[in-house]
């Protein structure tokens, strides 16, 4: 007899991570102001059991649906969209062991342990091509060297997964990532999501053994899930960015006591003008996270079922689109929060840009406009669908 794990419900989750998500909000403005990574708040996360809510139960995680697990990724984008897309190659890597079956591998996550990243390199032009690469080492195993840029997550994590070169083949490499060889860096200088851990890591000679290299990995085509899984946490992002931005709005509104001579009301909070202004933001944030929760449905039918083509495509198109109108109306709801009134709003105190910054900084993964042409090719001919594991390879 099949043992099905047990779900939590929407409420358990909720009320076992609102405190955990309210104390990282609390000083997320000046982590921002002042860069200071959140090694922290990724421990509280990881110690409350969020980086193993996928983990089933009888493993040691929590059994959380993709569905809640996303809702509950926007809810801590709210709190600060630096850990969400920090975290994205965890989750990732954490679905590939559920997919593949790898108990091992699941424990670990529900052990402690996180996953980082180290795929993209400069100047070798399509994704899969890598100077990073492996060269036969002691023992039986290999050394690995190489540069990588845009490493996110790894800053905070126990491992990193990096793609190489092998013989001419792509492979993944898991290491330690306080292996000897390892050097990291903290030079990401995007103007939004400072915090993501999207630095340099330089690998010198890094000597990993045979069992940690597996033939395949990122740029290998495919017709997968991965894409569409993978640009959710963007789109979670998103939606929190605006929730946030909206009750920051919101809070500064409600005490505020200057107002101007031509306004329509005394006090801001009773202005119709004012109110309508938070009316727009707070819509676009409940669109946005409708939208997440519609995407993740998706994605949850397609991961459960990989080789159904018509599942795999909907969860691709359903990102697509969703990527394609959050994003415009994102920005515009973050940006439409300064309306609320007064100079004052720009004070370098509330840090109420990094709402724009970061959501432009998302914004510019797997840009818009590639995304929405890519719908509508599909729509017009069934093809063209923006799988990123099949970089250079039509469809």
């Amino acid at each position: 007899m099949t043992t099905v794990s047990p779900t939590p419900t929407d409420s358990d989750l909720t009320d076992r991570f609102r405190p955990v998500f309210e104390g990282i909000a609390l000083g997320a403005a000046d982590r921002d102001r002042n860069r200071e990574l959140p090694r922290e708040q990724i421990r509280q996360l990881r110690d409350a059991g969020f980086t193993a809510l996928r983990v089933p139960v009888e493993l040691g995680g929590l059994g959380a649906t993709v569905r809640q697990s996303f809702a509950l990724l926007t809810d801590l984008a709210a709190a600060d969209s630096n850990l969400t897309q920090a975290l994205r190659v965890h989750f990732f890597t954490v679905e590939g062991f559920i997919s593949s079956g790898d108990e091992a591998g699941l424990r670990s996550v529900a052990g402690g342990k996180i996953f980082g990243n180290a795929i993209s390199e400069k100047g070798t032009g399509a994704v899969e091509r890598y100077q990073t690469r492996l060269t036969p080492g002691p023992d039986g195993g290999y050394l690995l060297n190489g540069t990588k840029f845009y490493s996110t997550g790894t800053l905070y994590a126990d491992v990193v997964s990096v793609a190489a070169d092998l013989d001419g083949q792509r492979a993944t490499v898991l290491v330690d990532a306080d292996a000897e060889g390892v050097h990291q860096f903290d030079d990401w200088d995007g103007f939004g999501q400072r915090l993501t851990g999207s630095g340099t890591t330089v690998f010198d000679d890094v000597s990993v053994p045979a069992s940690a290299v597996t033939v395949g990995g990122y740029g290998d085509a495919g017709h997968v899930p991965d894409t569409a899984y993978l640009q959710l946490f963007h789109l979670a992002a998103l939606a929190g960015i605006a929730r946030r931005a909206a009750d920051d709005g919101r809070d500064r509104v409600a005490t505020r006591e200057r107002t101007y001579s031509h306004a329509s009301a005394d006090l801001p909070r009773e202005d119709p003008l004012v109110q309508a202004v938070l009316g727009r933001a707070y819509s676009a944030a409940s669109v946005a996270r409708a939208s997440v929760l519609a995407v993740a449905d998706a994605v949850a039918v397609a991961l459960a079922s990989p080789d159904d083509t018509a599942a795999v495509d909907a969860a691709e198109l359903a990102a697509a689109e969703a990527q394609v109108v959050l994003v415009p109306l994102v920005l515009s709801a973050v940006s439409e929060v300064f309306e609320t009134g007064g100079s004052s709003v720009v004070s370098e105190k509330l840090d109420l840009d990094r709402h724009w910054r970061n959501a432009r900084t998302l914004g510019v993964h797997n840009p818009v406009v590639y995304k929405q042409r890519a719908v509508g090719e599909f729509h017009l001919t069934g093809e063209g669908l923006p799988f990123a594991w099949s970089a250079g390879v039509r469809r």
